[in-house]
């Protein structure tokens, strides 16, 4: 008698071990399958944290991701300073350079790396400069002298192509910063 009670439970929990995993479940959702991986953000794949040799600072080290950003950063305002479009809105900082203060260029240099480079995705940056709007408007940033048109800022992003051309920047990424530029025009241009 035991044995058959046995082997009727075993055999009834066997069919409720098959049955249920049997039984579709329409609330269920199935689980995708591996899909592609996610991309990497712009900022890893331009070399992210990895420490290199920092060319500016001898003996130091900066993040290679950081240093491409800065490198195209500093190669962009130097067009930029030369762009006779552009240079009014930089009034107070070529004045300042032409007598041979560099420390507002410096903290320009900074601040426009760590805004790309957070935008580019960093997550160890961080940019603690104006809002884009406040940064632009000549009322609650004075280094500004003049509210931002539509060409200012095509002319902007267009000095920027080159700064990051004359680092050999693949196109494919000056598209992405492009992409990011462009997505700030709302804030940037007030004029």
């Amino acid at each position: 008698m035991k044995t058959s009670i046995g082997t009727l439970l075993l055999t009834a929990l066997t069919s409720v071990i098959i049955i249920t995993g049997c039984k579709k479940d329409d609330d269920t959702p199935t689980p995708p399958g591996p899909g592609p991986a996610p991309t990497p953000s712009l900022y890893l794949r331009l070399g992210g944290d990895t420490l290199v040799a920092d060319p500016a600072a001898p003996g130091m080290e900066v993040k290679k991701g950081y240093l491409a950003i800065r490198s195209v950063v500093d190669s962009s305002i130097f067009v930029i300073a030369a762009d006779p479009e552009l240079q009014p809105y930089f009034a107070v900082l070529l004045g300042e350079v032409g007598a041979g203060q560099l420390t507002n260029l410096a903290v320009l240099s900074k601040s426009l790396s760590d805004f790309f480079a957070v935008g580019a995705g960093a997550t160890s940056i961080q940019y603690a400069g104006l809002n884009m709007v406040d940064a632009h408007n000549p009322a609650t940033n004075p280094r500004m002298t003049g509210l931002v048109t539509n060409e200012a800022h095509d002319r902007f992003i267009a000095d920027v192509v080159i700064g990051a051309q004359q680092n050999n920047v693949p196109m494919s990424i000056i598209q992405e910063f492009g992409a990011l530029m462009e997505s700030l025009r709302s804030q940037i241009v007030q004029g």
